[in-house]
């Protein structure tokens, strides 16, 4: 049992499809996705954006197919690719069978609007031949016009009619690798509608708050939306949908992510947002800290207090802390526990250091294990310290 039950979260049960190597739904980590913003047929332009969002940590990424043009080119990026690329197709079947013979491992398609079920038996043909789930996403701002007539305007109802029929479509087809998304760009709408949609149907469920806005407002907007069903257990892929660079959807994902416990990677700084009691400049250190510690991918927890009212606390809950002392001279923490002092001038560097030394020894001791060799084990975390150091 956890010592902390309040932080525990119970996933709802879902089957699990995947897409590509990628698992979604049941047991699987809860993966973070983006798409790119390119034109796709620019082929090294969507390319180096792929690698910009596989270096951000992105485990899926989309790409728009409206055209021939585009799924000729998708066959070159995704075998460029080292992250499942998904296929974002509206309306005209044959880019979704394009797509798939190219080697997209998802279309996201809503079949219930490519035309006759031969179509949407051709579709299911290529997904089948090509190991190709399928996402139906369902948005607010588009539903079908029967169904806006029934229901007057966009509301929970429509939008889980609406997606239960498009999955009926692939399900009369004997096909089940599908997830499903029912986004709206407003919180209310889009929650009330994954929970609703979460209670009739075991397929995973991708999360969303569309359209959210810029980089502060969207991630704020998607924080809100998203994190409440997170917490509800409710989600097995999300992204958030940001008008920034896609990379910045990635960073947000993951923040969430981590705020809620579900996934963990790089640095999770704790920092107080400074006062007159400050015995360093808070603020532009740990903005100095979070681009220089931006390559770290292994899970580390940093805490950094201006002054002593807060920082001992904090820094008992992290692996390396930072807690401003007086007359220049701040206390550093490891594992809890004060283990030395620094000065003003090599503060950032110092925790820097720090930080880089953990994660190689994390990384030293994930190898070790991975390889069963009990007879090698990694140096502790004040040796590795020391020895990168060189004293």
């Amino acid at each position: 049992m956890s010592l902390r039950p309040y932080r525990d979260i119970a996933r709802r049960p879902a089957r699990q499809i995947h897409v590509g190597d990628v698992a979604v739904g049941g047991d699987a980590p809860i993966t973070v996705q983006s798409m790119t913003n390119t034109i796709t047929s620019d082929v090294a332009a969507t390319l180096a954006q792929v690698r910009a969002l596989e270096e951000a940590g992105a485990d899926i990424v989309r790409i728009s197919c409206p055209d021939e043009d585009s799924t000729a080119a998708l066959k070159s990026i995704v075998a460029e690719s080292n992250v499942p690329i998904v296929a974002d197709i509206h309306f005209h079947y044959r880019r979704a069978i394009e797509a798939a013979e190219a080697g997209a491992a998802c279309l996201r398609i809503n079949p219930g609007n490519i035309g006759s079920r031969d179509r949407v038996r051709e579709v299911v043909k290529a997904a089948r031949d090509h190991n190709c789930s399928m996402r139906i996403g369902v948005n607010a701002g588009s539903l079908e016009r029967d169904i806006l007539e029934k229901f007057a305007e966009p509301c929970p109802e429509a939008m889980v009619e609406s997606a239960l029929n498009h999955a009926r479509v692939l399900q009369d087809e004997d096909f089940h690798e599908f997830k499903i998304s029912v986004k709206a760009s407003d919180v209310f709408l889009a929650v009330a509608a994954y929970r609703q949609l979460a209670a009739v149907t075991d397929a995973p469920l991708h999360l969303g708050v569309t359209e959210a806005g810029g980089l502060r407002t969207g991630s704020i907007k998607s924080a809100v939306g998203i994190g409440m069903l997170l917490a509800e257990g409710i989600g097995d892929t999300i992204r958030v949908s940001l008008s920034a660079h896609p990379v910045e959807e990635v960073y947000a994902g993951y923040e969430i992510l981590k705020s809620l416990g579900l996934r963990h990677r790089g640095v999770s700084i704790i920092s107080c947002p400074s006062c007159a009691r400050q015995a360093f400049p808070v603020i532009d250190t740990v903005a100095e800290l979070e681009q220089r510690l931006a390559h770290i991918t292994v899970p580390i927890t940093l805490s950094i207090i201006g002054c002593v009212v807060n920082g001992p606390g904090e820094a008992r809950e992290t692996e390396i802390g930072l807690t401003g002392g007086g007359r220049g001279n701040h206390m550093v923490y490891v594992n809890g526990n004060q283990d030395h002092k620094v000065e003003d001038a090599d503060l950032v560097d110092h925790i820097v250091e720090l930080v880089e030394a953990r994660a190689h020894e994390l990384e030293t001791q994930a190898q070790t294990e991975s390889e069963n060799d009990s007879a090698a084990r990694p140096e502790t975390f004040k040796a590795a310290f020391w020895r990168r150091s060189g004293i």
